[in-house]
């Protein structure tokens, strides 16, 4: 509980036990001596103004901008209405029960914010920069592209970069949600806003700290309530026009029926105050946002980041998921299983093709580096180049070197030999001449398998895979997963164009989801309704381009944040129609007679704490 809020605690019950004492005096009987208006109103007054001065203060200074129609506007009038009749002890009694509903309020929305606050404590305070020789405790924002930082033990690490010495285990749990480190040597890619475990690490610094992860995570986190649901909006438009209709309802209620039907005016004027006190919109406007609230809280403490409370509804709608293949459904860990040489030797062959992929950083050059198990002199190789979805062109001992898929050979005119494995191969040519194929073969995630059955079991329809992989290795991988769709040989551009076709074969509520690495992806993470990036640690284009990340590559937490989707939604949707259900019903009985400010306090507060304490189970996941 802040220092403001056991402020209003102390408030409140200062003011409950004068209204209590009040209560029980009147009720034996020994309120009689002072029955007369002076002496009787301002002892009402003391509790009055004790817990309601700041309302009163709010809602003049509400009007004094302008803003006239709020809920501080309708408490004000209501209970002025109550003790310009003589009605004290409800005046006191709506004021008193409106602020324990605030106070309950401000704690909901305390907690409900908790999960999502913590994230902000990943930013880092100081960086330790090692100059001349000397340790300096800098601001992150001064350490430049290139600078050594030193981050010790226990300390938190201020901007991405790459281990030049030490050895250490990192405790990611802030960004990822994952309990168990991540260990670190020399060489080692680190991001900022982890936590350093035992050793004694050195930095070189990659990325400015605009640039680096625990910024762009942070700004994220900021900017998260900003993406509202429709619902939500729907909720603001409806309290902006609600409010005036009904304080225009009320002032009807008390002149109309007076003035046409003769009645008594303090009667119809106390049926006005009631009116108002339920039509109250607090129930709606505080519980449909904190729902949405406490379910990106919930998303955020299993360490998946999602950039509004928009994406957590279309998410509850999604019926189709398109997944990449490599790096998402796949470890992406490629190595390689098999070579068929022609006219050369093996190592040879894997000699130029780790020549050729020498300056590249994709999984299969990684795995044909690997496999050569030395370092390759590229002052042998010149003018290389990528050909998109085809592979790579090199000039290597001032010779054209192709190594790629079956369609640069046919591409470059090269008369190959097809290698029916399964897996990815990489046939390599030199100028027109074939010199053989290696075989790498990707191995796929242990959880992968179960995350589609957890899919199917939340209400996920169809499961869909694109790959620019071969057909046969596509196929085998969507066998193995229990997929329902395979679409192989892709290039970066077919796979919006298979996106936009399934897009058109959904229903009007219907909704799309795309997994990829983000990396690669990001036109079809774009194209896609509701686009979720596997974080790979804080990739930067995942972080861009998603609409929800991951931040680390279980993709186990994708069936977790649907389920956290749809029961934020259900719950949003019950208190809609709790809250309208319960004001329609004492609204009617007010009008008529039938509700006395009593029933009002709990049409208005009543429903407001309930539909909070159901909004807070968005917190709790599944």
């Amino acid at each position: 509980m802040t220092k403001k809020q056991k402020k209003m605690l102390f408030r409140i019950i200062i003011a409950a036990i004068c209204f209590a004492l009040l209560m029980t005096l009147e009720h034996m009987g020994r309120l009689e001596m002072v029955r007369e208006f002076p002496m009787r109103f301002l002892l009402f007054m003391i509790p009055y103004v004790i817990v309601g001065w700041d309302i009163i203060y709010r809602a003049v200074k509400n009007i004094s901008h302008g803003q006239v129609f709020d809920e501080n506007f309708l408490m004000c009038i209501a209970t002025f209405g109550a003790l310009g009749v003589g009605e004290y002890s409800e005046a006191v009694a709506v004021m008193l029960f409106y602020q324990i509903g605030e106070l309950f309020q401000g704690y909901a929305v305390g907690r409900s914010r908790q999960s999502i606050s913590d994230m902000m404590d990943i930013c880092p305070e100081y960086a330790n920069i090692e100059r001349d020789g000397q340790i300096e405790q800098v601001d992150p924002d001064d350490v430049g592209i290139g600078d050594v930082i030193v981050v010790k033990a226990g300390e938190r690490i201020p901007l991405d970069g790459v281990v030049i010495s030490g050895n250490s285990f990192v405790d990611t749990s802030a960004l990822t949600g994952e309990s168990v480190p991540r260990k670190v040597r020399e060489g080692s890619d680190i991001i900022s806003g982890c936590v350093n475990g035992s050793g004694l690490l050195k930095v070189r610094v990659t990325k400015e700290f605009d640039d680096s992860t625990v910024s762009k995570i942070l700004e994220l986190v900021e900017n998260a309530s900003s993406k509202k649901a429709k619902v939500e909006n729907f909720i603001t438009k409806f309290a902006r026009y609600y409010t005036p209709v009904v304080v225009c309802a009320a002032a009807a209620l008390a002149v109309l029926p007076p003035l046409f039907l003769g009645e008594a005016f303090g009667e119809w004027l106390t049926r006005a105050c009631i009116f108002l006190v339920i039509s109250c919109p607090c129930a709606l406007v505080i519980s449909v946002p904190l729902g949405f609230f406490g379910g990106i809280g919930a998303a955020s403490r299993q360490g998946v980041l999602v950039k509004g409370s928009n994406y957590l509804e279309v998410l509850s709608e999604m019926k189709t998921i398109v997944f990449d293949k490599t790096g998402t459904l796949t470890k992406g860990e490629f190595v390689v299983t098999k070579m068929e040489p022609v006219g050369v030797t093996k190592e040879e062959l894997l000699e130029l093709a780790a020549l050729a992929e020498g300056y590249s950083d994709h999984p299969v050059a990684g795995a044909l580096k690997a496999a050569y198990g030395k370092t390759p002199n590229m002052e042998r190789v010149a003018d290389t180049e990528e050909i998109p979805g085809h592979g790579i062109q090199a000039v290597v001992d001032g010779r054209t070197v192709y190594a790629g898929n079956a369609k640069l050979m046919e591409q470059k005119g090269v008369v190959y030999e097809s290698n029916p494995d399964v897996g990815t191969v990489v046939y390599l040519a030199r100028e027109t001449e074939f010199l053989g194929s290696i075989l790498i073969s990707d191995t796929v995630k242990p959880e992968a398998k179960e995350a589609l059955i957890q899919l199917k079991k939340s209400g996920t329809a169809k499961t869909v895979m694109l790959t620019g992989d071969r057909k046969e290795v596509g196929e085998a991988a969507a066998r193995q997963l229990g997929i329902d769709q395979v679409y192989a040989e892709l290039l970066p551009g077919d796979k919006v164009e298979k996106v936009e076709a399934l897009l058109a074969e959904l229903g009007e509520k219907e909704r799309l989801g795309f997994v990829g690495d983000g990396i690669n992806d990001a036109p079809v993470l774009g194209r896609a309704d509701i686009g979720i990036a596997m974080g790979s640690m804080g990739s930067d284009a995942a972080i861009e381009a998603a609409d929800i990340v991951l931040m680390d590559d279980n993709i186990m937490k994708i069936p977790a944040v649907m389920r956290i989707a749809r029961k934020t939604l259900r719950i949003v949707k019950q208190n809609i129609v709790f809250a309208l259900g319960v004001k329609a019903a004492v609204l009617i009985l007010g009008a008529f007679g039938a509700a006395n400010m009593w029933a009002a306090v709990f049409a208005d507060v009543g429903v407001s704490v309930i539909a909070i304490l159901n909004s807070m189970r968005a917190l709790r996941t599944e």
